[in-house]
């Protein structure tokens, strides 16, 4: 069995973080591990409070997980400070040969800051040329480059040391766009790659990023190559979403339904 470690948050909602990660590995046929950098409580209404997780412990935890289990495949999702992002980079630099998608979370759906301002800086300088793929959504990417658009967006975040970069476009106005693209561009190319999905309504979207990136990170631990599985990523993210829609979980953003194949 293919094992993917996810290094994220917990959400007591069990929508987002390290709930969501798990149920795509387990739905997706690989064995999950986790490192949890901080505790949440939130639920489909927001988040209430974030306690991070002291760095070393958070070290403890990779250790403990790569020293006897393994992975395939790391997925980083919230690190939420300075301290813990340093502390991650450290320890991965003994694991250079697992590939690491990184989701640089930075907002919460309703828009809690998840990432200290100051740590940005340090997401950028320490982990982002560790990364095989990151997948900033519009809003991340506006952050980290100071603008929209998907194509010289990619561009400015590949220079920053990925080795590719996945623009995710689910943000956009769905009534000023006809599909939700995402677009990958890889080191070394001048030219990208659009994944298109039709728009699907639902008030149930929280922890749609969690959800696709540990999803990417499934299949590239299955040996898919990485246009398939951010294809065969997003075939599983839609299906989930179509799901939710007919569910409710809580009054406000519910989670997207990861079991939906085996129903």
């Amino acid at each position: 069995m293919k094992r993917v470690l996810t290094l994220a948050g917990s959400d007591s909602g069990g929508g987002a973080g390290i709930q969501a990660d798990l149920k795509t590995f387990m739905a997706l046929g690989c064995y999950g591990a986790s490192a949890i950098t901080a505790l949440t409580a939130q639920n489909t209404l927001g988040v209430r409070g974030i306690f991070p997780v002291s760095p070393s412990f958070v070290t403890d935890q990779i250790e403990a997980v790569l020293e006897d289990i393994g992975a395939d495949v790391i997925k980083i999702g919230m690190l939420c400070n300075m301290r813990i992002i340093e502390a991650v980079a450290l320890c991965l630099k003994r694991f250079p040969e697992i590939p690491v998608i990184l989701d640089p979370v930075m907002i919460s759906q309703t828009g809690h800051a998840l990432l200290e301002p100051d740590a940005v800086m340090a997401l950028r300088e320490y982990l982002f040329p560790r990364a095989y793929l990151l997948t900033p959504n519009l809003d991340e990417a506006k952050a980290l480059v100071g603008e929209f658009d998907v194509e010289s967006t990619a561009h400015k975040i590949l220079s920053m040391g990925p080795r590719a970069v996945l623009v995710k476009g689910g943000h956009r106005n769905s009534k000023a766009y006809e599909a939700a693209q995402d677009y990958l561009l890889c080191f070394g190319k001048t030219k990208g790659t659009y994944f298109a999905s039709p728009w699907i309504k639902t008030r149930n979207t929280h922890g749609t990023g969690c959800t696709l990136s540990a999803a990417i990170a499934a299949y590239l631990a299955q040996g898919l190559l990485l246009v398939d599985a951010i294809g065969e990523a997003k075939s599983y993210l839609n299906g989930a979403l179509n799901k939710a829609s007919g569910q409710s979980v809580g009054e406000g953003a519910g989670p997207v339904c990861h079991h939906w194949r085996i129903l």
